[in-house]
């Protein structure tokens, strides 16, 4: 593993755990080029996934994007970064256990969606208004007026 710091090319693991309901391992790792320590994950890949995205261009499934996307709704919330790796890590084995290589970006965004509406309110209204591609206020008042009418019908459900 490349050192992130000097670019030494032999670093050394120090420590190695499970993470993420085993799903994942951490690996603290030193450089004794520079005397640097950082942290690596390992995850499981099933298969290599690719996002086709509304204009039809493809590129290859990035965790890293998907998670600053989703971090960036969450910002200022009171959320525990534990549970929005775990909601990203649900998404991800979602979509690599779902038997498909050509992910949409409509699919994720549903995906992403609905875990944070699971994680906080705010979150969600954020995310959506990206995703939803909001041009107004008024496009939020739509939005929450309708999420407000789907919890009243839940709550009658039940």
């Amino acid at each position: 593993m490349r050192c992130p710091f000097c670019g030494h090319t032999d670093t050394q693991v120090k420590d190695s755990r499970p993470t993420e309901e085993h799903h994942a391992i951490r690996r603290r790792r030193f450089c004794p080029a520079c005397g640097s320590r950082f942290t690596t994950f390992e995850r499981v890949q099933l298969r290599e996934l690719m996002v086709v995205k509304t204009d039809g261009q493809r590129e290859l499934f990035d965790r890293d994007k998907l998670a600053r996307s989703i971090f960036l709704a969450c910002r200022k919330r009171p959320i525990e970064d534990e549970r929005v790796e775990k909601a990203l890590n649900g998404i991800q084995r979602r979509l690599e256990s779902s038997g498909e290589s050509d992910i949409s970006t409509d699919t994720i965004g549903e995906m992403v969606m609905e875990a944070l509406n699971a994680l906080d309110q705010v979150a969600y209204v954020r995310y959506a208004s990206v995703y939803k591609n909001f041009r107004e206020a008024r496009d939020f008042e739509q939005f929450v007026e309708k999420m407000h009418d789907d919890g009243e019908e839940e709550a009658d459900a039940e």
